[in-house]
């Protein structure tokens, strides 16, 4: 029962779902303590921590759950989305090799292409993913796989063919919330905006998720559709105010929007947090940097913005906010060669920031030859 809520949550952003599966768990550990042999309650826990975004007890639960019974793999899957979380990219790709070693289906694929994505290995990750999709053993399982390979054509800035993928994952699994919301980025990229809309619609519909909200008002702000914008904002705080009632950390995706579109120095709060709490990931690096920059203080930034950027993810957005950065510092050369790297790596990758990064690069104007500013 806990283990089928904390899904429902995940699958409709229900936060509610995870104090229902918290419940439930505790009650089947009470019952039955992990210390006996209830491992399977201690996974749930495990998986629930994961689904709040509490990475850190996620990794103790799938810890307890090793050394009481060290071949069951669902508890070294867990372990390596917790080392992910917390940014420790050493220790997950060490459990994912002993992963590998207890499993060879979809869900280790999958993971070994979240890994390898990381890591910078584009190609690698893609055919792995591929190799994942041949795999699946459910509808579901299969969906998530597509869905991942138009992850990572997007990532690359191939609308088109991370479309595609989208729309199979689609056809096998309707209403799939995280399809729709790639179907939209997609669309927006090849220029459908009108029909982009919509699909956004229908994935806050499907799950009325804080990050999605945040994309979908940055859609409608670059088409200077203002109030419609504002309703996504607003959205934003209201489902992550209700995610932190029910133990969800929406912390990140609160911060990108208080950086970009509210008050930095509060998202510099929110971020520094969870920096202290271990979430040590390049996305928190990455947002925080980007608040940073935001409130005024871009010297602070600058590492922040340097450890996202050279852990190996070929982000564009993590490339674009770097390369701010160094403008913000008088950093010529290098703000000039993270620009176009954000643009290089993915030419659509936010409908505000892929523009004013164009805007950018044209105000540096071309190299001088005379070294960067360090």
């Amino acid at each position: 029962l806990g283990a089928a809520h904390t899904e429902r949550g995940v699958r409709g952003a229900d936060p509610a779902a995870y104090t229902e599966a918290e419940r439930a768990l505790r009650r089947s550990l009470d019952a039955y303590p992990a210390a006996r042999g209830n491992v399977d309650a201690a996974l749930g826990m495990g998986a629930l921590a994961h689904a709040r975004g509490d990475f850190t007890a996620a990794k103790r639960w799938a810890e307890t759950v090793r050394k009481r019974e060290p071949r069951r793999w669902q508890a070294q899957a867990l372990l390596v989305d917790a080392y992910r979380g917390l940014g420790d990219q050493a220790a997950a790709g060490k459990a994912l090799d002993r992963l590998r070693e207890l499993h060879t289906g979809a869900a280790t694929l999958t993971r070994t292409a979240l890994v390898y994505r990381d890591k910078g290995w584009r190609e690698d990750a893609s055919a792995v993913a591929s190799d994942a999709v041949a795999k699946a053993a459910t509808g579901a399982e299969r969906a998530a796989c597509l869905r991942r390979l138009g992850d990572l054509a997007w990532e690359r800035g191939e609308p088109a063919e991370a479309l595609a993928s989208y729309e199979a994952a689609l056809r096998v699994l309707p209403g799939d919330a995280p399809s729709l919301a790639g179907r939209a980025r997609a669309l927006a990229a090849l220029g459908r905006t009108d029909e982009a809309l919509r699909e956004w619609r229908k994935a806050l519909t499907a799950r009325p998720a804080p990050q999605y909200a945040l994309e979908a008002g940055e859609l409608a702000q670059s088409l200077g559709r203002a109030a419609e914008a504002r309703k996504r904002y607003e959205e934003v705080a209201a489902w992550a105010a209700e995610g932190f009632t029910h133990g969800a950390n929406a912390s990140l995706a609160l911060a990108r929007y208080e950086a970009g579109h509210g008050t930095p120095d509060t998202a510099v709060g929110w971020l520094r947090a969870e920096w202290r709490r271990g979430h040590r990931s390049a996305d928190v690096a990455d947002a925080l940097g980007w608040a940073l920059l935001r409130a005024g203080r871009a010297k602070e930034a600058l590492p922040y913005a340097r450890r996202a950027t050279e852990q190996g993810r070929r982000s564009a957005l993590f490339a674009y906010h770097r390369g701010e950065i160094e403008r913000a510092l008088d950093m010529t050369g290098d703000a000039r060669r993270h620009l176009a790297e954000a643009l290089r790596t993915n030419p659509y990758f936010s409908p505000l920031y892929a523009p004013a990064a164009r805007q950018a690069l044209a105000e540096l104007g071309k190299p001088t030859g005379a070294p960067p500013k360090r």
